[in-house]
């Protein structure tokens, strides 16, 4: 068997374990706060999500790839493409591998960030410390600071709305009804939006900022008025379970949403290096760009189905019920806060990962309670592993490099 395949079929392999890695660790951002709010149980969530990322995989995911993920290393290093897809490989079994361990912890880590550190040390060893942008690591370090903090003000903002003008007030179902509106509609106009302007297939329609606006203004208007309607005609309960049951509705479209969105960004980390590799066994060459197929990116979806299937459960666990209790209107802010700042950190170009978002997001709800409301051993073991992410994948990529190196040079 020539150098190439036999690479490939190793592409294939860790390529797969990777995306099954990206479904058990991603997939508690977005079902872990409909599970910890009880909105749905554990294995809807896990059904769902498994579903809805493989459709996010196929039908939204990008059939173009950067070689090098994110520019963090220096294009010079694609000077011999045998090097590259040996870097591509090692790239992959390092973030896999760290991904991997940070589940079994049942920690959520950022599967971007990990393939961004492992790319780092692929780069170093090929180029030495040159070729890496510092510049652009800066940046992702400061996001780690950035998007926890500003997620964890929105969702305690609006969870104290939510309490100020619903929950300490006398009719509470009523008054969520004719609120209902406002609350469904900055639902779906963030959805849109963030179809808009953070997917793949949104980028391709090439709709300007003022036009996605727009879109999005009338379909919040529109939802939110037939949201209010079906909700006067069939809301049975009343008081604060009815209340709750409103937002449930809210919370478990926002997760099928931000599960959709896993699989059409994060499929990427996993099926990037194997396209990489794929293209120059097929064409004998590497650009800057290379193209995705259709298999490859099912390929992924379905391994990131699996990872959620068999252990998925892990860090949903963590998110949803070991940093603080949550309710339906608890994780509705939740859910808004973490997708308001992706949204905004992707229309601004910063590298924000979804799960430190989610993580900021629920200890916001959980300090509008109070900070004896928030278990703070476990918030600092995340952010623990938040931080050793990137070197731990550098090096385990470095380490990985050379190994293979001397197995096929």
């Amino acid at each position: 068997m020539t150098f190439e395949y036999t690479i490939l079929i190793l592409g294939y392999i860790f390529g797969f374990y990777m995306a099954w890695n990206i479904g058990a660790n991603d997939t508690a951002n977005a079902m872990a706060s409909a599970v910890g709010a009880k909105a749905i149980t554990i294995r809807q969530a896990i059904f769902i999500s498994g579903i809805l990322n493989i459709l996010g995989a196929v039908f939204v995911g990008s059939h173009v790839t950067d070689t090098i993920r994110r520019g963090i290393v220096s294009p010079e290093v694609m000077a011999d493409p045998k090097l590259v897809i040996i870097g591509a490989l090692s790239a992959l079994i390092a973030s896999a591998l760290w991904v991997f361990f940070a589940t079994w912890k049942a920690l959520p880590v950022s599967t971007t960030h990990s393939i961004v550190g492992a790319m780092v040390g692929f780069g170093i060893m090929v180029g030495g410390f040159s070729v890496v942008n510092w510049s652009k690591l800066v940046i992702i370090v400061v996001c780690w600071i950035v998007a926890p903090f500003f997620s964890m003000i929105l969702a305690f903002v609006m969870f104290k709305v939510i309490y100020r003008y619903i929950l300490i007030q006398e009719d509470l179902l009523g008054r969520a009804i004719r609120l209902s509106p406002y609350f469904i509609g900055i639902t779906f106009f963030i959805v849109i939006l963030s179809f808009l302007f953070k997917t793949p297939l949104g980028k391709k329609m090439a709709l300007g900022t003022v036009s996605s606006i727009g879109i999005g203004l009338v379909g919040a208007c529109v939802v939110g008025y037939v949201g209010k309607v079906i909700l006067q005609r069939y809301m049975k309960k009343h008081g604060e379970e009815g209340v709750e049951d409103i937002f449930r509705h809210l919370q478990v479209g926002t997760s099928c949403y931000v599960a959709l969105s896993i699989g059409a960004n994060d499929v990427a980390n996993a099926i990037g290096p194997l396209a990489v590799i794929y293209f120059f066994v097929k064409t004998g060459t590497i650009g800057g760009k290379v193209a995705v197929p259709v298999f490859l990116l099912l390929f992924g979806g379905v391994g990131i189905a699996c990872g959620i299937f068999m252990w998925g459960h892990r860090v949903i666990e963590t998110v949803g019920h070991k940093i603080t209790t949550l309710t339906n209107t608890r994780g509705f802010a939740v859910d808004f806060g973490a997708a308001t700042t992706v949204l905004v950190a992707s229309k601004l170009g910063l590298p924000v990962s979804t799960t430190h978002a989610a993580v900021g997001s629920v200890i916001g709800v959980g300090l509008a309670r109070g900070i004896e409301a928030v278990n703070f051993r476990i918030v600092f073991q995340i952010m623990l592993y938040w931080f050793i992410t990137v070197p731990a994948s550098a090096i385990t990529s470095m380490v990985i490099y050379k190994i293979l190196c001397l197995i096929f040079f």
